[in-house]
């Protein structure tokens, strides 16, 4: 089973996360932030990677430090749990429609970290989170976790569908690239023999 276990503690949050990417898509997460909340159950369920997150953070301020730093350790759990990523598919990509929205994501675990946002959304809050903090948290993963990640709202009105697409998308993307080829499951998906580093 391929698990880890993240803590980060700073100034502005101390956040704890245990994750299982063979796992069922149970979730135990509390960050303080309710919609932030709710992206990382769906995270967890569409991806069935196990995730028992708690956080605590200044969230008296706002939610910046939390959302980014959930990002942090659970890019970082994940990296950690995949080892030198022997055996992995390393892409996935999904397109995920939610009523009149639909979002593309695109994967890669190569160890190399880079991000493309192109997602834009009508109102400044969702709940009570601010809408410009989905991009952060996105970003922190994708460099946490060693990935290329591009995510792409392709058209949507609801803002609400717009990130939750974005959230299963890039489950459904990770649900792919983790896991084992059986033809493979011995070897690095590189040419070169290892994940990271330079082009």
């Amino acid at each position: 089973m391929r698990k880890a276990s993240v803590e980060r503690k700073t100034k502005e949050t101390s956040i704890s996360v245990e994750i299982n990417l063979d796992g069922t898509g149970k979730y135990e997460v509390k960050t303080g932030i309710g919609f932030l909340d709710h992206m990382l159950e769906q995270l967890s369920r569409h991806s069935l990677i196990d995730i028992n997150l708690a956080a605590k953070g200044d969230l008296h301020i706002d939610g910046h430090h939390t959302t980014e730093d959930s990002g942090i350790v659970i890019g970082e759990a994940v990296a950690k749990a995949l080892g030198d990523r022997k055996g992995i598919t390393r892409y996935g990509h999904e397109y995920i429609p939610m009523d009149e929205t639909l979002s593309r994501v695109a994967l890669d675990l190569s160890g190399r970290p880079y991000f493309i946002w192109k997602v834009e959304f009508s109102k400044p809050k969702l709940g009570e989170m601010d809408t410009e903090l989905f991009r952060e948290w996105f970003q922190a993963f994708a460099f946490a976790a060693g990935a290329t990640l591009h995510v792409e709202n392709l058209y949507g009105v609801n803002n609400h569908h717009i990130v939750e697409s974005c959230y299963k998308g890039l489950a459904r993307s990770l649900r792919m690239a983790i896991a084992i080829d059986p033809r493979k499951a011995d070897e690095i998906p590189s040419t070169k023999g290892t994940l990271g580093g330079s082009l």
